[in-house]
């Protein structure tokens, strides 16, 4: 299901994949263009994390930019 978010919303993720993975170039997350596989693949390659580490690193990111903002009750 991450996944087809990811997809489907890439447009809106872009800047926060930039400020999440700095290490990723510019020209690098316009060719992800949404592609969740690209997108694991590269995780592995610049930040030498394992295919389960990425995909676990994108399902968060994706989680959190899709949770609902919290509201804070105290006053």
């Amino acid at each position: 299901m991450n996944r087809d978010i990811f997809e489907g919303k890439w447009k809106q993720f872009k800047g926060e994949v930039k400020k999440q993975w700095g290490k990723l170039t510019d020209d690098e997350i316009d060719q992800i263009n949404g592609q969740h596989e690209k997108m694991v693949g590269l995780l592995q390659e610049r930040y030498g994390y394992t295919r389960e580490r990425a995909e676990r690193e994108l399902d968060e990111f994706v989680e959190r930019q899709v949770a609902p903002p919290t509201t804070s009750t105290r006053y």
